[in-house]
């Protein structure tokens, strides 16, 4: 007789894990399964903002201190402008993909949660899923098994809406870290993120829409952040990743629903991909106890709105350098737009003072 249980989760990464965590405390027995042995990283900017350590709070997920290193805020460099923005409520935290993901594993053992890792899923149907060989009875399966997802093909939800691909490679350095801020240093088409993740160390992320553009080969680029770099030692070795917007038109169907990039996703531009993640969990274990993945459904599609909005115009924005330009000086002239824009990615500014923000932005654009 094979083995049961109420959700079966395909992917062990964060999204994956947030999915078993949020599940299992509403009561569903939870299996999680994974191909890779843990800890399972990403070449990613590696930095969480303040409302996705407060999604892991609600998992009862808890970074500890010394896990990372405190954000405070964002800042933007192009050519010889600069502007930087706090985060209003709560800092947001540096750390390695690493330590991010043993400190979700503790939490989802410590909820129950069964990991089977080294075990790829060869099969998914409405009544299970195989894995090493055996067949495991779930009632709700949950695809998070990333942006080439089997799952998602398996299940007939491969068809994409829009879909926009870019090329991320991550180096860090033994450096200690020049600012508590997060730097976003733009070029021509291409990014840099800059994220302390410890004291004495700083993740290096460089993004463009070139694949055979290798990091050593992009950075002179970014002459300023070069420039800082030039003696340090580095911590890592190169590693790539694709980003991009991705939306489905659906995320589930029958038993089977999709979570993080397996579900769409949004350009690493916008530092949101483990915080909307993490928002999906909550949404999808509720439809889940309601048992109707519709919910879960329409709580994507509002949960994404926001950061697709974000993407699409850092996107333009990277793509083009007058506009670009012209936007640094705007917010230069008046940094506090930038603070009330931060506000607003995480959802922590309300509409009136938005519209505020945005005729005061108007003004100072036409001005620029």
């Amino acid at each position: 007789m094979g083995q049961e249980t109420d959700v079966f989760v395909v992917g062990g990464g964060p999204a994956g894990l947030a999915a078993a965590i949020a599940a299992s405390q509403k009561g569903f027995r939870v299996i999680v399964a994974d191909g890779a042995k843990p800890p399972i990283t990403k070449a990613c900017g590696e930095g969480l903002l303040p409302d996705a350590l407060a999604a892991l709070s609600q998992l009862g997920v808890e970074l500890r201190e010394e896990d990372g290193r405190a954000l405070r805020g964002i800042q933007f460099e192009n050519d010889r402008s600069s502007v930087s923005g706090r985060f209003l409520d709560a800092p947001g935290l540096g750390v390695r993909r690493e330590i991010l993901h043993q400190r979700m594993m503790e939490r989802a053992r410590d909820c129950g949660v069964s990991l089977l890792w080294n075990s790829p899923v060869t099969t998914v149907n409405e009544d299970g899923v195989i894995t090493g060989g055996n067949i495991i009875r779930a009632r709700w399966i949950i695809g998070a098994d990333g942006r080439g997802s089997q799952v998602r093909r398996w299940s007939g939800l491969e068809s994409f809406g829009r879909q926009r691909v870019r090329f991320a490679f991550r180096v860090h350095y033994r450096l200690e870290p020049w600012s508590d801020f997060t730097e976003i240093h733009w070029a021509e088409k291409a990014q840099a993120y800059v994220t302390p993740v410890s004291p004495q160390e700083i993740c290096i992320v460089i993004i463009s829409e070139k694949p055979d553009l290798r990091f050593d080969e992009r950075l002179p680029s970014f002459p300023k952040l070069a420039e800082r770099l030039k003696d340090a030692a580095r911590a890592s070795a190169e590693r790539g990743a694709v980003t991009s917007m991705a939306k489905l038109k659906r995320v589930y169907r029958g038993n089977v629903g999709l979570i993080g990039d397996a579900s769409g996703s949004v350009d690493a531009i916008t530092a949101e991909g483990l915080s909307l993640s993490f928002r999906q969990a909550s949404a999808l274990a509720d439809a889940l106890e309601a048992g109707d993945l519709r919910h879960y459904q329409e709580a994507h599609e509002r949960l994404s709105r926001r950061p697709w909005q974000v993407g699409n115009l850092l996107l333009l924005l990277s793509r083009q350098t007058g506009l670009r330009k012209r936007t640094m000086r705007s917010l230069v002239a008046a940094p506090q737009l930038f603070e009330r824009i931060l506000a607003y990615q995480m959802g922590e500014t309300r509409p009136l003072e938005l519209a505020t923000a945005g005729a005061i932005f108007g003004w100072k654009f036409l001005a620029a």
